[in-house]
């Protein structure tokens, strides 16, 4: 409660409207710059995104296909068409694909899995097969194994806590679990280390089928025969091409061997349907799982291990592929030295209409609006560079090979990185920097939902405020004037460019509304989308919109849009979250401990079942985190000062812009965080058991969640020094401006 009102006495901003004057701009250059987007606006068509949807889907197109080589053509040719410099950037990289596939449930009965995806008549895209990749988890390592099979949930760290009460050990066995809550990589990487032999991989109907809605094609959920495919890379050890970490896979690159990449798992992994998954499921015993792990399926859901005794043979090529990035750039006729970059994937698994060709098409329909313009005499004062990534979905591979070959030029030049990765319909959803903040706040302001009328911001303040998990969620819509933009782990092609190598990023789309079920399996097809996810693109078309503002307002700026007050804010939110973590644990391990000893555990249990008390746990001392406490007040001095003097845009040095987008990479440090060096950022990173989930400040929180007391004290005075650091960068640039 104290810290918690540091913050509101503090930080916590009032809701009113902005006033006409965009960040970084003055009057006169805020009119021009929204008489610009006017102009933008009428150029993005949907029917041509929809044309290019269909075209680009029509074939499944994931890396090393050749459909994959035919859409980077077109997407090549369609920006020299436009005017933009281009050039297709060539990476060798490691991309195992299936040569044996075989999950046979061997007692108490025989059932030999399909491990297959029905063609429906209802979708004429699931007929069109050739170069279709089968359900499997790339960089999975090759294994030929059986054994007694274990149910451990979503198999993350909590359900192997569990598992113990009940006495069951996975060493030596297969473990089954769902897809969802972590992800998926995180399964196998569990599983591994508490001695299972193989994992298999299944969608519950309860989370993306039957249990959610009706399955395609009568509704968006999942099909009983679909499967997620996707990679198990141990990506938050590293991204990118397994066998070049920290620099760029070319064809002269140095490589480890495939025997010692880190990031391939140690043991088997399968993928399967929920209704492959039903016999496995239905045959095993053991004790009844607890009533919060019962999915949908029809059958009563128990822990194993046995009697179901499965034989799990998995076998890859483990070949090498080339991965075509396709980059286009618009020299800026101001500050060419100056680069706004702007991304999203074009390989899928499959079709791959969602993810990624609605973000894409969005994207080159921006693209050419941007092109029109310039061609019109209005050429952006910033260098734009649009990516089209390659290798994606094995593992950000195109993107993170690019970001390290050029990360010397990166970290001189790039502004930000905009990033999207696929679209549907409902509320927009922004993560990124939040130094962006209250730009993104005015971008939104700024767009109209196209079906309601109202700004996308009201329409997504609207949903916070009945549908925000946590009461600070909801009081935040209620009450903030700047909407909270999501902290950003991993997942996609804005994690090199943020958690690498520091340059401030964003990753936005729309979603909510669409139904789920179709990701990474067959059924992510033109026919599956159009039903669906967005029938007109008009939410493709409004994605355009938003990406459209945030490019050329970044572009245009003459000083860039960059605030410290949303970010001190931030700050300050994850800081008590990091007290709360460590108040909550030690209470909860007080309270356990103390209930071991009193015998309540052993009281209240139900003698006739197996469950058993947790286990003693070490107790949570009294941490200091007085250090960054006083870095967060510096900063927020800090930011006050800048906020106060920012809106003098009269013949300010371009040095100021220099340190504003520079200041992103005095967030980072050589060293990188404990145990993973790739990742150099100090207050965003993805959870190293959590995968694509955010770990904010996360040299700290997981020292908390690890009890390393010892490494915490280390990582409190690290955060502390990365936050002064930046405080020491505001001061620089007031003074600067002052003058």
């Amino acid at each position: 409660m104290r810290f918690f009102l540091y913050i509101i006495i503090f930080v916590l901003l009032p809701i009113n409207s902005y006033s006409n004057q965009l960040l970084g701009f003055d009057t006169q250059g805020s009119k021009l710059q929204y008489a610009l987007e006017k102009e933008f606006d009428s150029k993005i068509n949907a029917e041509e995104m929809d044309e290019w949807l269909k075209l680009f889907s029509s074939k499944p197109h994931h890396v090393g296909s050749p459909a994959n080589k035919e859409v980077v053509k077109f997407v090549a040719d369609l920006f020299e068409s436009w005017g933009y410099q281009v050039e297709i950037e060539e990476y060798k990289i490691l991309l195992p694909t299936p040569e044996t596939r075989e999950l046979t449930l061997m007692e108490p009965e025989i059932f030999h899995a399909s491990l297959s995806e029905d063609s429906l008549n209802e979708d004429p895209s699931t007929f069109v097969r050739d170069n279709l990749l089968p359900p499997y988890n790339a960089f999975s390592t090759d294994g030929n194994v059986e054994g007694e099979l274990v149910f451990v949930n979503y198999g993350i760290p909590e359900d192997y806590d569990l598992l113990e009460r009940y006495g069951i050990d996975v060493a030596g066995k297969i473990a089954i679990a769902k897809y969802g809550k972590s992800w998926r990589g995180i399964k196998p990487k569990l599983a591994g280390e508490n001695g299972a032999i193989g994992t298999i991989i299944y969608s519950d109907p309860a989370d993306d089928g039957y249990g959610a809605g009706d399955v395609y094609p009568k509704g968006p959920f999942k099909h009983q025969t679909g499967v997620q495919r996707g990679s198990v890379m141990d990506m938050p050890t590293y991204p990118g091409d397994v066998l070049t970490p920290g620099r760029g896979a070319t064809k002269s690159a140095k490589r480890l061997k495939v025997k010692d990449a880190p990031t391939i798992t140690k043991i088997p992994v399968l993928p399967i349907s929920h209704q492959d998954a039903l016999p496995l499921l239905r045959s095993m015993g053991g004790s009844v799982v607890p009533s919060e792990w019962r999915g949908d399926l029809p059958i009563t859901y128990h822990l194993g291990p046995g009697p179901s005794y499965v034989k799990l043979n998995v076998k890859f090529n483990w070949n090498f592929v080339t991965a075509y990035n396709v980059i286009a750039k618009l020299e800026g006729q101001e500050y060419p030295d100056e680069w706004v970059i702007r991304g999203n994937h074009h390989d899928g698994w499959n079709h791959g209409a969602a993810d990624p060709i609605s973000g894409l098409v969005a994207m080159l329909s921006e693209a050419k609006a941007v092109a029109e313009l310039s061609e019109k005499g209005k050429t952006p004062s910033r260098t734009i560079i649009y990516a089209a990534w390659d290798a994606e979905e094995p593992g950000l591979i195109g993107s993170t090979e690019w970001a390290e070959d050029h990360a010397t030029d990166l970290k001189k030049h790039a502004v930000a990185y905009l990033n999207t990765d696929g679209n549907s319909r409902g509320f927009i959803n922004i993560g990124g920097s939040h130094t962006l903040e209250r730009f993104f706040n005015q971008i939104m302001e700024d767009v109209d939902d196209p079906r309601l009328g109202i700004s996308i911001k009201d329409r997504k303040r609207a949903y916070l405020k009945l549908n925000a998990n946590q009461q600070r969620e909801k009081s935040d819509a209620a009450e903030r004037k700047d909407l909270r933009i999501y902290p950003m782990g991993s997942g996609s092609d804005y994690t090199p460019f943020l958690q690498h190598l520091g340059i401030a990023s964003a990753n936005f789309g729309f979603g909510g509304e669409g139904g789920g079920g179709s990701y990474h399996t067959l059924y992510d097809t033109y026919e599956h989308f159009t039903a669906w996810r967005d029938p007109d693109l008009i939410y493709g078309e409004t994605l355009a919109k938003v990406a459209g503002r945030a490019t050329l307002r970044l572009a245009n700026a003459p000083r860039l849009p960059f605030e410290y007050l949303g970010f001190s804010d931030n700050i300050a939110l994850y800081i008590q979250e990091l007290e709360e973590l460590a108040d909550n644990m030690r209470d909860e391990i007080e309270e356990n401990n103390q209930r071991l000893s009193d015998g309540t555990f052993t009281a209240a249990l139900d003698q006739t079942k197996k469950l058993g008390p947790p286990k003693y746990k070490k107790p949570v001392p009294y941490i200091n985190f007085s250090p960054l406490k006083n870095a967060l007040k510096k900063l927020h001095d800090a930011a006050n000062q800048y906020d106060k003097i920012s809106s003098n845009l009269t013949d300010q040095p371009n040095e100021i812009n220099q340190l504003l987008f520079t200041s992103e990479r005095l967030m980072t440090r050589k060293e990188g965080l404990p145990g993973r060096d790739w990742y150099k950022h100090h207050i965003y990173a993805p959870g190293f058991y959590t995968g694509y989930g955010v770990k904010t400040i996360p040299g700290v929180r997981e020292a908390i969640e690890q009890g390393n007391y010892t490494l915490l004290e280390e990582q409190i005075d690290v955060a502390a020094d990365v936050i002064n650091g930046i405080s020491d960068r505001i001061h620089s640039i007031v003074s600067i401006m002052g003058k």
